[in-house]
């Protein structure tokens, strides 16, 4: 840094490195620190100095430009980056003051903020302590990001119905990335641990920078006519700005990703970090490691399942068979199986009580039926005319017709009839009748 100005309360100055030449006449003084060879500055020293001159001379500042790298500590400060076309700067935002802050800063957020400069002794560079922060507008990729997000949003790209579902048990694995980068390194370890007869191919690309859109591109559209087909397919990298992430916002990808037949995860950058990729895939992984949990299961997990899985079914094996056998113990006990004759004892006494009375109710109505009979049988008795018969009486019919002859005038002299007394008949003929007889 150049440009700053001596002041006498500083034991030395920062510039051109000199004092300002003696009077003439003036006593000779000793050369200060970092003026000779003799007394040099420590790296403390020369720090410090900065630092105090950096607070006199600037004080509290405001300071445009979009925000990048922002990143939060676990102690809840956040860190950043101010950049414009020109440059960056550091920044950071206590706690204490973020409470203060009523706004969610994001990447590519164009702001103005208030602050100090100051310079860390440790490492020996400066940052603004950021105070207050107020919005100019969205910066050039934030606005980028949302008119294309806007625009796939609309065509239905990241509609829920076009996610498909992921394979419970993936055996070969699609990776597009850089084969070099660490998310690689890191996916790779965790399957290892997780799912270790799976099988990852890397497709390797550039990630970032000039041409890396349409390298991934290509990987995507490649992975798809890989044979044997691939189960699933993860698309992603490490963290970084949101410069260095902006391949994955670029719209030739996010169509590939959409279009992908396979079944698609996306672990871009860290948790905090959502590109159009993310939204795109079928499965967001907040990381690379995530994704290597999300891909696959837990092979010590599902052993740990099957082995009480199996438990369990030895037991209910068991407990049937204890079941079973308890039961067949109860029944070989029981008097039917120990005396099976016994069985029949019951039932053959019911069937020969059944056919005693039976037989006692045929009896009984054969006797009612043959009174029944013997008085219809004198009642036709009494009636008969064979009984009329047997007193002295008869009957005369006409031997032709067998008509019943009641009177001398049914009768003609000559005319055959037949008589039908108690026993027997007599046929006679008819010599007169006293009716027609002179």
């Amino acid at each position: 840094m150049t440009g700053f100005l001596w002041s006498n309360d500083e034991e030395a100055f920062f510039g051109d490195g000199q004092k300002d030449a003696p009077k003439k006449g003036a006593k000779k003084t000793e050369p200060g620190p970092g003026q000779s060879l003799d007394a040099p500055y420590s790296v403390t020293e020369l720090n410090e100095c900065l630092k105090r001159i950096i607070d006199k001379t600037f004080g509290t500042i405001w300071i445009a430009g979009e925000i990048s790298n922002l990143t939060r500590s676990n102690a809840g400060h956040i860190y950043l980056t101010l950049k414009d076309a020109g440059g960056q700067i550091a920044g950071v935002i206590w706690r204490s003051t973020l409470e203060r802050i009523d706004m969610d800063l994001s990447e590519g957020m164009a702001v103005i903020v208030q602050g100090r400069l100051d310079v860390y002794s440790p490492r020996g560079n400066y940052q603004i302590v950021i105070s207050r922060v107020e919005e100019q507008g969205l910066g050039a990729l934030q606005a980028a990001f949302r008119k294309l997000y806007k625009k796939l949003d609309s065509e239905g790209l990241f509609a829920a119905e076009r996610k498909k579902p992921l394979p419970q048990f993936p055996f070969r694995i699609g990776f597009v990335t850089s084969p070099s980068g660490a998310a690689i390194q890191d996916f790779i370890q965790v399957l290892k641990r997780r799912w270790p007869v799976a099988s990852v191919l890397i497709i390797p690309s550039k990630v970032q920078g000039e041409g890396a859109a349409e390298e991934i591109a290509r990987g995507i559209k490649a992975a798809a006519r890989i044979r044997p087909e691939l189960d699933v397919l993860v698309v992603g990298r490490g963290g970084g700005s949101i410069e260095d992430l902006w391949a994955f916002n670029e719209e030739i990808v996010v169509r590939a990703l959409a279009d992908c037949p396979l079944p698609t995860i996306s672990a871009v950058g860290h948790e905090i970090d959502v590109t159009l990729c993310d939204l795109a895939a079928d499965m967001r992984a907040l990381t690379p490691t995530e994704a290597g949990e999300i891909v696959a299961p837990n092979r010590d997990e599902l052993i740990m399942q099957l082995e009480g899985v199996q438990n369990r079914l030895r037991n209910l094996v068991a407990y049937q068979w204890e079941r079973a056998d308890r039961q067949l113990a109860s029944l070989a006990d029981r008097p039917i199986l120990v005396e099976p004759e016994r069985l029949l004892e019951r039932p053959s006494q019911r069937l020969d009580d059944f056919f005693r009375d039976m037989d006692s109710a045929i009896d009984q109505k054969l006797e009612a039926a043959k009174n029944a009979l013997m008085q219809q049988a004198q009642v036709l008795e009494a009636l008969s005319p064979l009984a009329v018969l047997a007193r002295g009486y008869s009957l005369t019919v006409d031997e032709q017709s067998g008509k019943l002859i009641t009177s001398e005038q049914d009768v003609v002299p000559g005319q055959t009839v037949r008589t039908k007394l108690s026993s027997g008949e007599i046929r006679s003929t008819v010599l007169r009748n006293d009716a027609t007889s002179p």
